[in-house]
C-alpha cells in the first residue's frame, strides 16, 4: 500500500504542474518530495563500475566557461554523455559550437539537440563556427531538442543526471510535455547566489543563469526531482593561472587547443565592445560551469548543505521556508585540489 501524501508534499509535487501550465491533474506521486533518483542512487552506479549517464543543457557561446565545462564533461571517464542540448536563445548558433567541439574531440557518438529558441545571430564565439554547417555533423542532430531530452531520459536504463549550466529555458517545456521525466532524472545546475555574490562578495547577486529566465528555474525547482546546485558561493571563485594555466596553454590535445582558440575569439569579441577582459595568455576567466560538471560525479571537494530555496522574479535565490529543498555546494574543502583536478581533466588526451 502506498504511503499517504501529506498536504505539504502534495503542494510540492503539484507546483511544477502549475508553473508549467499543466493544471492540478498532473500530480506526481512523491510523498517525500523527490520522485526520482538521488545522488546516492547516481553515485552507486560508479561503485558498481558503471558510468553515470548525463545530459548536458547549456547556453554555450555566451560566457566561455560553458566551453571549458563541455571539454571537462567529455574528458570525464565517470560520465556517459547521452546528449548535449543548446538552451536559452540563439540555439542554432550554440548547437554549432557543440557539434564542432564534439567533432574536434572525436565524440560524434554524442547527439546534439537544438533548443526551443532557434537563431544563428552573431555572438561571442561566432568566428569559430562562421563556416560550420550544422547539417554536416557526423552524428545525430535533433531540431527538437526538448523532445530529445525527454526521449533520452525515458529510454535510459539507469538514472540520468541532467546537468544545466545556463538559463533553463528548455526545461519547463520538458516538464510540461513529460512530467514523468522527474522520476528518472536528477537535476544538477550552476545557478544562484546563496551567501556570496560575484567575486566572493558578501552581498548576494541575481546570478545570470537565474536572472535571464526566473520563471524557468522556478519551474525546475518546483519539479519533484532532486536538485543539486553550485551557486556563486563556490563556482564564482574558480580560476586557472600560473602553472596550471600554463599546462592548459601548452597542451596539444585537439580539444584543449580548440578551447583556447575559442577563449581568444571570445575575448576579442568583448574587447571590441570596450569590455575589460582577462588576458588569454596569462589566466582563465572565472570557470563557473565546471563545478556543475564535477558535481555530476563527485562531491568530495565541496561542503554540501541542503536549503529550501525560492527563486524570485528578479533573479535572486533566497533561503526561505516556503522554498523547495536544494542541495547546495556552499564552500570548498579544497579549492586548489579542484583547480588541479580541472587542469588534469581539460588537458586529458584520449
Amino acid at each position: 500500500m502506498a504511503a499517504p501524501i501529506s498536504r505539504r508534499s502534495f503542494l510540492s509535487t503539484t507546483a511544477v504542474a502549475t508553473a508549467c501550465g499543466l493544471g492540478a491533474k498532473a500530480v506526481f506521486a512523491c510523498p517525500t518530495g523527490v520522485a526520482g533518483p538521488t545522488v546516492e542512487d547516481t553515485f552507486a552506479l560508479r561503485r558498481a563500475g558503471k558510468k553515470i549517464p548525463v545530459i548536458f543543457d547549456t547556453d554555450i557561446g555566451n560566457d566561455i566557461d560553458d566551453t571549458w565545462a563541455l571539454l571537462m564533461l567529455l574528458n570525464s571517464p565517470e560520465l556517459d554523455v547521452k546528449l548535449v542540448a543548446s538552451d536559452h536563445t540563439n540555439c542554432t548558433y550554440r548547437a554549432k559550437i557543440l557539434a564542432k567541439m564534439l567533432e574536434v574531440c572525436k565524440r560524434t557518438d554524442v547527439p546534439v539537440g537544438v533548443g526551443l529558441k532557434k537563431g544563428d545571430e552573431r555572438a561571442a564565439q561566432s568566428d569559430w563556427v562562421v563556416d560550420y554547417d550544422l547539417d554536416s555533423y557526423a552524428g545525430e542532430v535533433y531540431e527538437d531538442g526538448v523532445d530529445a531530452i525527454i526521449r533520452t531520459i525515458r529510454q535510459s536504463k539507469d538514472p540520468i543526471t541532467l546537468i544545466a549550466v545556463g538559463p533553463v529555458t528548455n526545461l519547463p517545456e520538458v516538464l510540461r510535455r513529460a512530467p514523468d521525466v522527474a522520476e528518472k532524472a536528477r537535476f544538477v545546475g550552476m545557478h544562484g547566489s546563496v551567501r556570496k555574490g560575484y567575486a566572493n562578495s558578501p552581498k548576494i547577486s541575481p546570478e545570470w543563469n537565474v536572472r535571464a529566465d526566473p520563471p524557468a528555474l522556478q519551474a525546475v525547482f518546483a519539479a519533484p526531482w532532486e536538485k543539486t546546485v553550485t551557486p556563486l558561493d563556490t563556482c564564482g571563485i574558480v580560476h586557472l593561472k600560473d602553472d596550471r594555466y600554463a599546462k592548459v596553454l601548452g597542451c596539444q590535445a585537439p580539444g584543449t587547443k580548440a578551447l583556447i582558440e575559442n577563449y581568444r575569439i571570445w575575448t576579442k569579441w568583448h574587447e571590441a565592445q570596450d569590455r575589460k577582459m582577462p588576458d588569454p595568455s596569462q589566466r582563465s576567466s572565472t570557470l563557473y560551469d565546471t563545478v556543475a560538471i564535477y558535481l555530476g560525479y563527485s562531491e568530495d571537494l565541496v561542503e554540501m548543505e541542503t536549503h529550501p530555496l525560492i527563486v524570485t522574479d528578479d533573479g535572486y535565490t533566497r533561503i526561505d521556508a516556503k522554498g523547495h529543498p536544494a542541495r547546495c555546494a556552499m564552500a570548498w574543502k579544497d579549492l586548489g585540489g579542484f583547480e588541479q583536478h580541472l587542469t588534469e581533466r581539460v588537458t586529458r588526451e584520449g
